[in-house]
């Protein structure tokens, strides 16, 4: 008798965070298991209505919306959107009837793992931050397993149901190795000059970009170039002020499609501290600096930047402080040479390359 085809839903999104490791999942569970059927359930208007398609899977998306803290009569419509989602996510999984469903966090995880839940088809979790999201602890009690990436995480779930994985990162984006020469010359960068990788994560973050431009002349001073990523949202305003000081010694990217290239052409990166950058900076092994964003539920960004810290594999600058001081505390990193030594050694040991297949392993362990 032939084996059925096995099936999953992945669900979440809302910012690349979310997206990579989800396909990275799903990646992985195609290697293990080729003819598996994969389904992608998202939030419509976000990121991942894109990027899913654009890897190859099916999504349908979720007129759902996370809680706006800055304007409360956007959130009146918010418990109806909720039980019209979790009503469409039972739907979508009577119609498609999943063996089994992942959830990687976003506004659409919380929905579908309900309905999941209601419906008796067991569900992993996948927890990226240090710090447990509100959604995730709620759901994690009727979990079948929850896969973390951080220690301590039987604060906020039942010891016995937690693996500690790590995140799943893109392969393709930390094969780094031999391409230094080759990243520098595609990027238009100088072979001679000491190199800054600035990213704000797949949306760009402004505070970033305003402590670059703030600090341009002094990296200039120190004969020093930047790779800037930006995000789409600034790129055309940050060109123009660009063009009147002069682009020499900037790359600027509104998205970096090659992030291969970006960190193997880096000397010392910049990033915020989300967990997917996290997992992603681990593997490459370069000496970092974290900007956490202050604007993230729970501040779970600086949670994850403090446990790097702890283990002197990151250095911290304060969103708030990162104007007047990030780009002097980058100067004095690049010029210590045995911080940086450190830095990079240390962050390298708490790689976790296989993350996703070891997930993966895990979620088809949950089909009969």
């Amino acid at each position: 008798m032939e084996n059925k085809t096995k099936r999953v839903i992945i669900s979440g999104g809302g910012t690349g965070g979310h997206i990579f490791p989800a396909i990275a999942i799903a990646n992985a569970l195609k290697r293990l298991e080729p003819k598996i059927e994969i389904l992608f359930v998202g939030a419509n208007g976000r990121m991942e209505m894109d990027k899913v398609p654009a890897a190859g899977y099916k999504i349908i998306g979720l007129d759902i919306q996370g809680i706006n803290r800055k304007s409360l009569l956007k959130n009146i419509l918010l418990p109806f959107k909720l039980w019209k989602s979790v009503q469409r996510a039972r739907t979508i999984i009577k119609n498609f009837r999943p063996d089994a469903v992942v959830g990687v966090g976003g506004y659409a995880s919380g929905p579908l793992l309900h309905a999941a839940g209601r419906l008796g088809i067991p569900y992993l979790i996948q927890e990226q931050n240090s710090y447990a999201g509100i959604t995730n602890k709620k759901l994690g009690g009727k979990a079948a397993k929850i896969s973390v990436a951080f220690e301590g995480m039987d604060r906020f779930f039942p010891k016995e149901k937690l693996l500690v994985t790590g995140n799943p990162i893109r392969r393709d984006a930390v094969d780094i190795q031999g391409k230094e020469f080759e990243a520098k010359a595609l990027l238009g960068l100088d072979h001679d000059k000491k190199t800054i990788l600035v990213t704000g994560g797949s949306l760009g973050a402004k505070t970033l970009n305003d402590s670059i431009l703030a600090g341009l002349q002094k990296m200039r001073a120190a004969n020093l170039q930047v790779i800037w990523q930006c995000g789409s949202y600034y790129y055309e305003q940050l060109q123009v002020l660009l063009q009147e000081v002069g682009m020499e010694d900037v790359c600027l990217k509104p998205f970096l499609h090659r992030m291969d290239l970006a960190y193997a052409a880096a000397d010392v990166i910049v990033a915020r501290a989300g967990a997917g950058t996290i997992a992603e900076l681990c593997a490459v092994g370069k000496p970092v600096i974290l900007v956490p964003s202050p604007n993230v539920a729970e501040d779970h960004q600086t949670k994850n930047a403090l446990a790097l810290i702890k283990k002197h594999a990151a250095l911290m600058v304060e969103d708030h402080q990162a104007r007047e001081t990030l780009m002097d505390e980058l100067i004095a990193l690049i010029k210590d040479r045995e911080q940086c030594k450190v830095l990079a050694a240390h962050i390298k040991q708490l790689a976790k390359m296989d993350a996703d297949e070891v997930i993966a392993r895990e979620v088809l362990k949950l089909i009969p």
